[in-house]
């Protein structure tokens, strides 16, 4: 609970009284490897924070194949937040690749604290504020840059997770094929 706490107060100061509202929404909970904190075709109710591990969001489409949108470590947020917060049937899969513990709470019981404590509404909007900052990011590197710049991008911002996950995910997160990434990855080597 600590960490939580640490990534919150650089958000929003709280007193004790809003600390004391706010943890008291989260639970420890031990998830293990490849279960789903979220599927695609239900609703998502919960979100959790990241205590420890690592969860991907991926999308499958009707071949079945699998693109990674995102990953999630630890001090991070992770939900499908687009299902949370419009109600509508989930279109993402949030996986755990590796054992996760994660602090998890009910968004409903979250959104009902908004009015009474106006700062932890404020670190709602900041956190989507984030959000929204790192999906634009990603969506232009994946539009303006080449496959060797995300990588490095990537490496530079997930300096663990290459040795935590199989290569394909971090090839299906780059927009490349496993084959190219090991090209660059080799390419890398020899400079």
């Amino acid at each position: 609970m600590e960490e939580l706490k640490a990534v919150i107060q650089q958000l929003v100061p709280l007193n004790a009284v809003e600390w004391q509202a706010l943890t008291a929404l989260f639970r420890l909970e031990q998830w293990k490897k490849n279960s789903y904190f979220a599927q695609e075709g239900r609703y998502a109710r919960r979100f959790a924070f990241v205590q420890s591990g690592t969860l991907r969001a991926f999308y499958r489409n009707a071949k079945g194949e699998e693109y990674n949108k995102t990953f999630f470590t630890s001090k991070h947020f992770v939900g499908a937040f687009s299902s949370l917060i419009s109600k509508d049937i989930n279109l993402i899969n949030i996986q755990c690749l590796t054992p996760c513990e994660l602090f998890v709470a009910e968004y409903r019981s979250f959104t009902n604290l908004f009015e009474q404590y106006p700062n932890i509404e404020r670190i709602a909007r900041l956190l989507a504020e984030q959000f929204f900052i790192r999906k634009e990011k990603r969506e232009i590197e994946l539009v303006m840059l080449e496959a060797k710049e995300r990588y490095a991008i990537f490496q530079e911002e997930h300096p663990y997770l290459e040795q935590q996950i199989p290569q394909y995910h971090i090839a299906s997160y780059l927009g490349i094929s496993a084959t190219q990434l090991s090209r660059i990855r080799g390419e890398r080597k020899l400079k």
